[in-house]
């Protein structure tokens, strides 16, 4: 099963700039091992399971609860059975219509 999951997740109550509370939600996906992507309007990463991909969400809503009295959050699932690695091969499939698309 793959779980590819895009989110964004920050506090709403520390001013305009977010780089430095975003790098530690951030900083939570890359020491969990999950293989992830950060766009400049979220972050995507794929699991093996619903559960896994939920605890990894909690995990990074605990790295920003302690200091924050709201948080914003916005999470998307595409959930599908007897796949793997679509993260890739999603956008290899694109690239074979009609190249490569990130230069």
């Amino acid at each position: 099963m793959s779980v590819l999951v895009e989110f964004a997740m920050f506090p709403t109550d520390k001013g305009e700039s977010m780089s430095a509370h975003v790098s530690k939600v951030i900083e939570a996906i890359r020491e969990s091992g999950v293989n992830y992507q950060l766009t400049p309007m979220g972050t995507i990463f794929e699991t093996e399971a619903m559960p896994e991909a939920l605890a990894l969400i909690q995990q990074c809503h605990d790295v920003l609860a302690p200091n924050s009295n709201r948080i914003y959050s916005t999470v998307k699932f595409d959930i599908r059975k007897g796949k793997s690695d679509r993260m890739k091969k999603k956008i290899a499939s694109i690239e074979g219509h009609i190249g490569e698309v990130n230069k």
